[in-house]
C-alpha cells in the first residue's frame, strides 16, 4: 500500500507563497461557517516518526480562532484511562457542536505504537479494528467531519531528520530510544501501519496519506483536503436546514409503519409478591451478599454498569436505594438522568453517558440512561426518525464494547401496569411529603402511554443481548421487584467472579 506512494512530490517556495494565503484564509472562513451551523470537527494526525505532525498541525491552526479548537497530544495511557473501557478517554474528548478537535496521534496509537512494542495483545487487533469503525461510523453519522491523515516518509528521510534533531541540544530530547527502535525495523513497523490503514479505511471515514517529504507540499495538501472537507459539510447542512425548513410541519417523530408485532411487555407477570416477612429475611441476606460482592469486585477490578428504566413511579428510586444501601459509597456512583443540558445536547448523545462510565473495579448506576433516545425522544419528537432507528446499533455496539473491556452490563425494566401507576400518582399527590415527585409531564406521559409501550417493546427486542441483557422486573408489587433486582445482580456478580476464578487456575 504505502510503497505506491510517491514521495518525490515537492513544492516550490515560489508556489507555496503563492497559495497559502489564499488556502488560510478560506480555512478560517470554514471555521466560523461551522461553528455558525453547529458542525463538529474531527482532524486525526498518524504517520511515522519525525513526519512532521506538529509542525502540520501548527501550520494548520495558524489562521484559526483559538477560542473554536483544541489539540489533544495523545500519549501512553495514564493510570486512570487504563481503569477504564478503551475508547472512554476518546469519548471524552470528542467536541461540542461547532468546535474543532485536533488529535495528534489518537485512538490508533493501540495499532500502531503499542502493537509494534507488543504492549497490546495480537489477538485483540481485528475486534480494536471493529471497535474504531464503529466509533469513528457513529460519529460521522451524529454530523462529525472525521479527517484522518497519515504522514508518510521514507526510512532514509527518517534517519536523516532523526540526526538532525540529535545534532542539537535543543532539540535532541526529542528523539526516543522507540524513535530509534521503529526506525531501526522499519519495515516491520511499516507494514503494521499498513495493516492498521487497511482494515480502518471506511467510507465515513477514510485515511489521507500525505506525502510528507517535502513539508510544503504536505500542508498544501492537508489544507486542501480540510478545505474541501469543510465545504462539502457547509453545502450539505445548508441543503438539510432549507430541506427542513420546507418540509418540518412541527409533527413529532413516532412508532414506524411497521412495528415489531411481538409484545414482551404483555407477558409479564404482575402478580408475582412477597409477604413482608419473606422481603424482609431475603433483603437482609441479599445485602449481606452484594457487600462482599462489592469488594470482591473492587479487589478484582471488575467494572459494573447498571441500567435503570422503567414506567414513571414504577420503582426505580426505591430498587437502587436498597441496592446501594451495603456497599461502600466510595465504590459506586448513581448517575440520575435528566434532560440534556446545552452543553450536552451540544454533544453526541452518547457523550454524557460515556463520561460516567466506571474506572475498572467501581459500580456505576444509571437511573434512566442511553435508551431515552428511542423512547423520549423517539416518542417527543426530539430527535429524527433516521437518529432514533440508527441508536440502537450505536447502543448494542457501545455495551458490547464495555463488556469487552471486562465490564458487567445489566439493564432493568421496571413494569408496572397503567391501574398501578395512577394508584401510586394519586397516592403521591395526596402525600404533601411526596408530592415533590409527581410532574405535569409525569401525567402527560401517561396519556402517550400505548406510544411508549410499542416504544419499550421494539427497544427490548432490538438492544437485548447475550452480553447486555435486559432484565424486565415485575414492579406491582415494590417488595418483589426489589429482591429481583438484588438477586439479579447478585448472581451475576458471582458468575462472574467465579469465570475469573476458574481462569486464574488454568
Amino acid at each position: 500500500m504505502l510503497e505506491q506512494i510517491d514521495l518525490t512530490k515537492k513544492m516550490t517556495k515560489e508556489a507555496y507563497q503563492e497559495g497559502i494565503d489564499s488556502l488560510k484564509e478560506r480555512l478560517a472562513g470554514l471555521q466560523r461557517e461551522c461553528r455558525s451551523l453547529g458542525i463538529p470537527v474531527i482532524l486525526v494526525f498518524e504517520g511515522l516518526d519525525a513526519s512532521g505532525k506538529g509542525v502540520q498541525i501548527n501550520h494548520l491552526i495558524h489562521p484559526l480562532d483559538p477560542r473554536g479548537f483544541q489539540v489533544f497530544a495523545i500519549k501512553e495511557a495514564n493510570e486512570e484511562e487504563r481503569l477504564h473501557p478503551f475508547l472512554w478517554r476518546f469519548w471524552t474528548k470528542i467536541p461540542e457542536k461547532g468546535r474543532i478537535a485536533i488529535f495528534d496521534t489518537s485512538w490508533y496509537r493501540r495499532l500502531s505504537t503499542e502493537r509494534f512494542e507488543k504492549n497490546f495483545p495480537e489477538k485483540e487487533f481485528l475486534h480494536t479494528c471493529e471497535e474504531i469503525n464503529s466509533f469513528e461510523r457513529t460519529l460521522t453519522d451524529d454530523g462529525n467531519v472525521l479527517i484522518k491523515f497519515f504522514l508518510y516518509i521514507s526510512q532514509k528521510e527518517q534517519r536523516k531528520r532523526f540526526d538532525k534533531m540529535l545534532g542539537s541540544k535543543e532539540t535532541a530530547w526529542k528523539v526516543s530510544r522507540q524513535d530509534e527502535k521503529r526506525n531501526r525495523n522499519y519495515r516491520r513497523y511499516k507494514s503494521i501501519n499498513e495493516e492498521m490503514l487497511e482494515k480502518t479505511e471506511t467510507a465515513c471515514a477514510p485515511w489521507v496519506i500525505v506525502e510528507a517529504e517535502n513539508r510544503r507540499f504536505a500542508t498544501v495538501k492537508i489544507y486542501t483536503e480540510v478545505i474541501r472537507r469543510l465545504e462539502e459539510a457547509v453545502r450539505a447542512k445548508k441543503k438539510e436546514e432549507e430541506k427542513n425548513t420546507k418540509t418540518d410541519d412541527g409533527a413529532p417523530s413516532v412508532l414506524p409503519e411497521c412495528s415489531l408485532v411481538s409484545s414482551v411487555l404483555s407477558k409479564v407477570d404482575l402478580s408475582l409478591s412477597y409477604t413482608e416477612k419473606e422481603y424482609k429475611q431475603k433483603l437482609k441476606k441479599l445485602q449481606s451478599r452484594i457487600e462482599l460482592l462489592h469488594s470482591e469486585i473492587y479487589r478484582r477490578r471488575i467494572p459494573v454498569v447498571l441500567g435503570f428504566e422503567g414506567w414513571d413511579a414504577a420503582g426505580k428510586g426505591g430498587a437502587i436505594k436498597r441496592l446501594t444501601e451495603p456497599m461502600d459509597p466510595r465504590g459506586y456512583v448513581v448517575n440520575p438522568t435528566a434532560a440534556p443540558s446545552d452543553l450536552e445536547k451540544s454533544h453526541h448523545y452518547l457523550w454524557r453517558f460515556w463520561r460516567n462510565m466506571p474506572k475498572a473495579g467501581h459500580i456505576a448506576i444509571f437511573d434512566r440512561t442511553w435508551y431515552g433516545r428511542v423512547m423520549v425522544e423517539r416518542i417527543e419528537g426530539f430527535c429524527t426518525k433516521e437518529e432514533w432507528q440508527r441508536a440502537y446499533r450505536e447502543i448494542n455496539e457501545m455495551e458490547e464494547s464495555l463488556v469487552h473491556g471486562g465490564a458487567i452490563v445489566l439493564k432493568f425494566w421496571l413494569q408496572i401496569d397503567k391501574e398501578e401507576q395512577k394508584r401510586r400518582f394519586d397516592a403521591r399527590m395526596e402525600n404533601p411529603k411526596k408530592q415533590w415527585k409527581i410532574t405535569e409531564e409525569d401525567w402527560r406521559n401517561r396519556e402517550k402511554w400505548d406510544l411508549y409501550e410499542e416504544a419499550v417493546n421494539e427497544m427490548i427486542i432490538r438492544t437485548s443481548t447475550s452480553q447486555a441483557p435486559w432484565i424486565i422486573v415485575e414492579g406491582n408489587q415494590k417488595y418483589y421487584a426489589r429482591i429481583k433486582v438484588l438477586e439479579t445482580v447478585a448472581e451475576a456478580l458471582e458468575e462472574r467472579l467465579k469465570k475469573e476464578k476458574k481462569e486464574s487456575l488454568c
